[in-house]
Formats: C-alpha cells, structure tokens, sequence
C-alpha cells in the first residue's frame, strides 16, 4: 500500500512539474499579420543600451536594411541600436540571408534565444522580418521578445490599398505616412487613382460646373493638373522612392476612357457628347492623341515619372448599350494596355469585359485585371482569358466615405471570418489559385464636398488596413478569434513614427493638462483624435476674424473664424463654425468634444450646440448628400490671440 501511494504521489510531482514547464513556454507573439509558424521556447530576449544589429560583409541591401531598422527601432523606443559589418555576440540582432524555399521572395524566419537572428531568402523576408521585430517590442516597456522559433510567409503576392485621389486631393504627407503604415503590416502595394470627377446631380446637372481633377503635373498639357491639389512630378517620384525603400510597390492610375471629366474640361472635343463629358469620345482620332501624350510624358525616357514596373490605366464603368461602342471601347482598352507595355511596363486594367463583351481582340497576357464587379467581369472567365486578377470585391472591400451606399467602414468581422482573395463576390476559388495574384481594399471618394477629411478616411481605413493585412497575408490559416484581434490589434502603432490617429497615452480620463495657453507657443501633442473632449478657462478679449488659438499640419481651431468671428475650425479647405462668439471681458469654460460623426460646443461644461453629419438637398431634392463637420483637434502650436486662456485640459472618452 505504502509503494502505490509513493508511485501516486510520484506521479502527481511529475504531472506539476511538468505543467509548470508546459506553462513557461512562450505562446504564440501577437503581431498583424498572424504568424504562419511558431514553436515557443521558455524565457525572453530583453534588449540593453549596448544591443547591436548585425549584418554580413559585402551585402549592401542588408546594410541599408539594418539602418532603416535601427532608425525606426529609436523614433519608437528612443534607443538606437549600433549597426556593425562582424561577428554577433550575446544580446544582438542578427541579419542573415539564407536559402529556404518554403519562404518564397518574402518570407522570413526568427530564432530568439540569447540574440535575435533574422534569417530569409531575400532582403524583402529580412525587412519584413524586422517589422514583426517592432510590433512584438513595442507591446512591453522593455521591448522583450519571447524566445522562441517562427517561420512566416505571405499567401498571396499583391496586398493592397487603392485610394481615391481625384476626387478628393489627398496630401504628400498623408500618402508618405501611408507608404509606412502599408510596409509595418506588410503590405506592399498602393494604387493611387489620379483622376476622377463628381456627380453631376450635384453640381447642377451641368457638367461644364461639375467637379473633375486630374492630380499630377503635367508639362505636355500645362493647366491640366487641379489648382486645388496636385502633385509635382519630383514630389511623385519622390513618394515611389520611399515606397521602394520599404518594400511597397506604387501602382499609378490614370483612368480612362470614363471618369475623365478633367480632361474633357480641358480639352472638350474629346468629350462623348451622346454619353457625357465624363467619357471620352471613342470615335474621335483626337481622343487616342491626347491619351497617348499623357501617358507617353511619364513613361518614357530612362527614368521615368512612373518608376514601378506596373501601370494601371482604368476602363471601368463605359456605356456599353450599342455594339460599335462596345467594339471602340475593347479596342481602346488593348491599345492601352499595349502602349503601356511599349514602355516595358506591365499594364492593369479594371475589370470590364464582360460588360463589354464582344468581338474585338482584347490583350490578356500578363496583363492584371482588377476584379471588382461580376457584372463587369466575370472573374473565371477573365482567368479562363489568361488575365491574373487582383481580388477587390466592391460589395465587400468598397469604402465610401458617409455616401450611404457601400461602406462607410469596413465589415472587418465578416472579412476576417470569412473572405480571403480567393472570394471574389459570389464566386470562389481554390485557395491561392495562380490566377489570383492577391487582394485590395479600396476608398472611393465619390462626394465630392462632402466634408471628409484625411483623418475621417485614415479612421476608417486604418482597422480595414489591419484586418486586410491579415486577410491578404496568412488568408484561410488564422487561428485567432476575431473578438481577440479585434481588441489586441489596438495595441500596435501605426507606423514608426506615425499617428495619424492623434493617439495621446491614457485614458480614459485626463491625458494632459497646461496650466497656461500662451500665444505663439507649442504643446508635446501634435492633435488629439477621436473620442476626446478639449477644455479651457477663457478671459475674453475682443479678437479680430481669424485670430488662431490652435493649429496643426492638418486644421486649424479658432477664436474667432476668418468670416463672422465666430468659434470655429478649418481643415482640408471646409470652414466649420459654432454659433458663439468670445466677448470682451467674458470668463468662461469652453470645451469642445469630438467623435467620428460630431463636433460639440460646450459652454461651462454643457453642450449648446453639435455639428452633426447634415443632410444636403440637390436637383431639387432628387439627390442627397451627408455633409461631415468632425475636427480631430489640433494641439501642435498657438496662434497670435489677445484673450487669457488657462486650465487647459484634454481628455480622452475611450481607450485606445
């Protein structure tokens, strides 16, 4: 009896301890996207002041490599790691370029134990590699990592953000920190749309008033790119050199032969006078002249303004209700795609042949077709066809800013539970079908003067961004709960260095206060994003129109606006102003509240008035526009203000 009871008792000591070791092994790291492999080990890698990055002699992408991660490992944990050509020791980053099929062009591997070694086939596995490196340090104050093994690779080549810049101008800045959001979440493809046009039932029915804009500047037709917002061809070339130098790829978009209306304002005799000035006149010799010109001034030459290897050129969205425009229209399409291609770029197009269904020859080799409507075209059909399609479903991965059709945001629960590139509308394939090249997600910004800003776009792009990522990356192989992702994926930055968000540590509650706002002066904080209330004590002075109390890169809060003097705020060129005006010798307590669909006023802590989404009537009641008024505070430096303004605090209504 008493040899059973010690073989029990032997036995319940082995089952602890080998539960205790079963429970230091380190659990699979969170990161976006979800890791393909991991085997855990016991213990963590907690770097010091004297951990460095090594990389091998003679291999000068790796160098380049390791200094944009030593650069980015400072701006996020204000350390900057020493990048060295020799041997690693204990407590180093370790860069490796080594063979290992299974990881493709861009995976990766990670071994943590005493250092850190990154190890890939090529230089795309060892960036990408770093970026899981960031997101699993940043989420600890000491920036340890698990000591453990990971193997990770991509599902699908092409993952992908398309937005809409014709519409809506997009700042430099805003697609320059996007170019950095995309690469810290590993996807490595922007499409940049550079004309586009509004809706005539809001301008009038008059399409000589409607709204169209062409982005880019052109010296082949002078005048051509918008007044409002373009870029300069240096500024371009510029922003596909920073997304080269992170491993993104920037697909420009000229769009045509519809959504051109900014070029038939330019030059109307191209115009499609049966079918409206947003389509060009496929009949007319003029059209092709005028095309092949503007394509021709950024493609040709040995450097050339559109420096990526692919060039999308629209054809989406033509009438197709007589055949010799169906016919024109094919032809029109092939043409393009050869004549991008005579430049030695690889053409993309979107999907339209099934729509356009007939018998003129269209080019289907190594072309990219976009696959976003079934109606359009049919996706097995096309890769029947010979075309590779990207996978950008509009029932599904369409964003439309406050439109009221499509998404406002994105179904990021449905996506991820549910879609992968493989799901294109109705029809599915196999995963990682070859004809399949990957998936996008899309921000259309079709009304225009709607009062969108880039932040209201950012906040709805920004949880689509990490959802898509995951989606496009590790695809059908997910493991995590969704509710899970969902409420760890708000533990990561947006890039280093980013913060489109206007994130302040905290919260909820009180995240900073300043006893005194002096004029000409500058705050810690850039802005403060949604859900925030802004408060402050005021001495009332009499303040001249457009007297600034706050400013930021992106909008502007003042004490009284440039037209009534009233309170108000500016950004992305709509002007917002409250029905209250600041008084000579008036004391009181402002506040000023912020979400995704409001601004409020508060007046000694209560709301007098809301700047809520509004409804705008045109063509006489026929179409409906929503009219967005939100602020995402600017906090970055005072203006010139003759008022006494004190007890400055800021709050943030929920947690990040």
């Amino acid at each position: 009896m008493k040899t059973v009871n010690r073989f029990f008792t032997a036995c319940l000591l082995l089952l602890s301890v080998c539960t205790n070791l079963a429970a230091t092994v380190n659990p699979k790291p969170f990161v976006i996207p979800e890791l393909k492999e991991w085997k855990g080990a016991e213990g963590t890698f907690v770097p010091t002041t004297k951990t460095r990055i090594v990389c091998p002699p003679g291999h000068p992408e790796l160098l380049r490599i390791a200094r944009l991660f030593a650069e980015d490992y400072e701006t996020m944990f204000a350390c900057k790691p020493e990048v060295i050509q020799d041997k690693a020791a204990a407590g180093d980053f370790v860069l490796a370029l080594r063979t290992d099929k299974k990881l493709g062009k861009e995976g990766y591997s990670i071994k943590v134990t005493d250092r850190v070694q990154i190890s890939a086939p090529e230089p795309t596995g060892i960036y990408w590699g770093t970026r899981t490196l960031l997101q699993i340090a940043e989420q600890t104050p000491n920036h340890q990592l698990p000591q453990g093994t990971l193997r990770d690779w991509p599902d699908y080549a092409i993952r992908g953000f398309m937005i809409d810049c014709g519409r809506k101008f997009i700042p430099l800045h805003f697609l320059q920190d996007y170019v950095k959001i995309m690469a810290y979440y590993k996807m490595n493809t922007l499409q940049i749309h550079l004309n586009d046009n509004g809706f005539k039932q809001y301008f009038q029915q008059d399409w000589s008033k409607t709204y169209g804009a062409f982005r880019l500047e052109s010296d082949t037709y002078p005048g051509l790119a918008a007044e409002d917002g373009h870029y300069t061809k240096a500024e371009f070339i510029d922003l596909q050199k920073l997304a080269e130098q992170r491993f993104v790829e920037i697909i420009p978009e000229i769009d045509a032969p519809a959504h051109t209306l900014a070029f038939t304002h330019y030059k109307p005799e191209i115009g499609s006078k049966e079918y409206g000035m947003d389509h060009l006149d496929l009949f007319n010799p003029e059209t092709y002249t005028f095309m092949d010109g503007l394509f021709k001034e950024y493609l040709e030459g040995d450097t050339p303004v559109f420096r990526g290897p692919k060039v999308h050129i629209g054809t989406d969205e033509y009438s197709n209700k007589k055949k010799d425009v169906v016919e024109k229209f094919r032809a029109f399409t092939d043409h393009y795609i050869r004549y991008v291609e005579s430049f030695g770029k690889q053409a993309c197009v979107w999907g339209a042949l099934t729509h356009a269904d007939g018998e003129t020859p269209v080019k289907s080799e190594n072309v990219i077709m976009s696959a976003w409507y079934n109606g359009y075209a049919q996706p097995k059909e096309m890769a029947k066809q010979g075309y590779k399609l990207i996978s950008i479903p509009d029932g599904m991965v369409y964003i439309v800013p406050a439109a009221g059709y499509y998404y406002d945001y994105l179904n990021t629960e449905m996506l991820y539970n549910k879609w992968t590139p493989a799901h294109i509308g109705k029809e599915v394939f196999e995963e990682q079908d070859p004809a399949i090249l990957g998936g996008m997600f899309a921000v259309w910004n079709d009304h225009v003067g709607n009062g969108i800003s880039t932040k209201d776009i950012h906040h709805r792009v920004f949880p689509a961004m990490q959802t898509l990522a995951v989606k496009t990356w590790t695809a059908a192989k997910t493991t995590l709960p969704y509710a899970d992702f969902d409420r760890l994926r708000h533990r990561l930055s947006e890039a280093p260095g980013v913060n489109q968000l206007g994130r302040i540590e905290g919260g909820p509650g009180l995240v900073y206060e300043q006893s005194a706002v002096t004029p000409s002066s500058r705050t810690p904080h850039r802005e403060i994003g949604y859900d925030y209330r802004v408060t402050f004590d005021i001495d009332g002075a009499a303040e001249t129109p457009n007297t600034i109390l706050f400013r930021s890169p992106d909008a502007v809060f003042y004490l009284a606006d440039p037209i009534r003097g009233m309170l108000g705020f500016a950004r992305d060129g709509y002007l917002n102003t409250f029905s209250y005006r600041i008084h000579q010798g008036e004391r009181i307590n402002i506040g000023i509240e912020g979400d995704n669909k409001a601004t409020r006023l508060l007046i000694n802590g209560k709301v007098v008035e809301e700047l809520n989404i509004e409804k705008r009537l045109f063509d006489e009641g026929k179409a409906k526009m929503n009219y967005v008024r939100t602020l995402v505070f600017p906090l970055q430096e005072t203006g010139e203000f003759k008022s006494k303004v004190t007890n400055l605090k800021i709050y943030k209504k929920t947690a990040d």
